[in-house]
């Protein structure tokens, strides 16, 4: 529909210009917001003009009827909701008259929100990202700048808020995940004084901030007549969340016999393990990358 609105607007331009000769002008306003609506009239060699047809053509709209010797020429609102470049046509015989005017976004009243990740370690810089499009209610891209607020809270922890001017349409922000994990609600809105003083608009996201990864591991060993129980103290990670069940702890003994290893998985906060019965031997504990404390079996325990 926009490619046939753009050939008629191009058709008709020519066809003004294939006439000018003969030409009246229209008068109007040159710029309108959307969904207003106008009103045009002749002037200059167009005085004279008996009844006429009229066109507008404009980015989604074409259309076309007769105008009755001295009747108001009225463009309906419906006719300007979406902004952009448009042209009016008024044609009696060899008699042309036109008017080009533009009609810009509405007051902002909608956002289309997106967010991502959905899911992100908790107490990480920079890790969610959020754009926002502002929109008016006739779905014209408000590109004036406007200020959108992005708040992130989870239940239980304070909310962070970020002001951000929008351009060209577009507000685009940063945040860190915070440091409690669970659902953190990630919510888009326009300020209400922004939107003739309504309740303000607003889209809501969810972003499931998890436990980072295992911090500060602490282990304690007891020996068996068979073997060596190792179990953790509660797994947590740097900001105190506890790390999901599933997550691997690794165990590492090291004796005169050499090296011996076993994963164990998170359950209940807690990972717990066997290790081979020895005399003198030195347990270790580490989750990835990150290495807890050493305890040392020795002979006489």
């Amino acid at each position: 529909m926009r490619k046939f609105a753009l050939l008629i607007l191009t058709i008709a331009i020519c066809w003004f210009a294939a006439f000018v000769a003969h030409a009246a002008e229209l008068s109007g306003p040159s710029q309108v917001a959307a969904n207003a609506g106008l009103s045009l009239s002749l002037s200059g060699g167009g005085s004279g003009i008996g009844d006429a047809t009229f066109y507008l053509f404009g980015p989604s709209h074409v259309s076309k009827r007769t105008i009755k010797s001295g009747e108001p020429i009225v463009i309906a609102p419906e006719e300007t909701r979406t902004a952009g470049l448009y042209t009016a046509l008024l044609r009696s015989g060899d008699a042309v008259a036109a008017k080009i005017f533009y009609v810009t976004p509405a007051a902002p009243r909608a956002l289309n929100f997106l967010a991502r990740p959905s899911r992100v370690p908790a107490a990480r810089p920079g890790v969610i990202s959020g754009v926002a499009f502002v929109f008016d209610d006739y779905k014209n891209l408000v590109l004036a700048p406007t200020p959108v607020k992005f708040d992130l809270a989870v239940a239980g922890a304070r909310a962070v808020s970020r002001d951000v001017p929008s351009q060209q349409g577009i507000a685009w922000v940063r945040m860190d995940s915070g440091r409690t994990q669970g659902a953190a609600q990630f919510v888009a809105s326009l300020p209400a004084a922004h939107i003739d003083g309504q309740e303000a608009a607003s889209v809501r996201r969810v972003v499931q901030q998890v436990a980072a990864d295992a911090c500060n591991l602490r282990i304690k060993a007891q020996r068996t007549a068979n073997n060596i129980v190792v179990e953790t103290d509660p797994v947590r990670d740097c900001s105190g969340n506890a790390v999901p069940d599933g997550t691997i702890i690794t165990f590492t003994e090291l004796d005169s016999s050499g090296r011996s290893t076993v994963d164990a998985r998170v359950k209940r906060d807690v990972a717990r393990a066997e290790l081979p019965l020895s005399n003198d031997a030195t347990i270790s504990v580490a989750s990835g990358v990150v290495v807890g404390n050493e305890l040392h079996i020795g002979g006489a325990q």
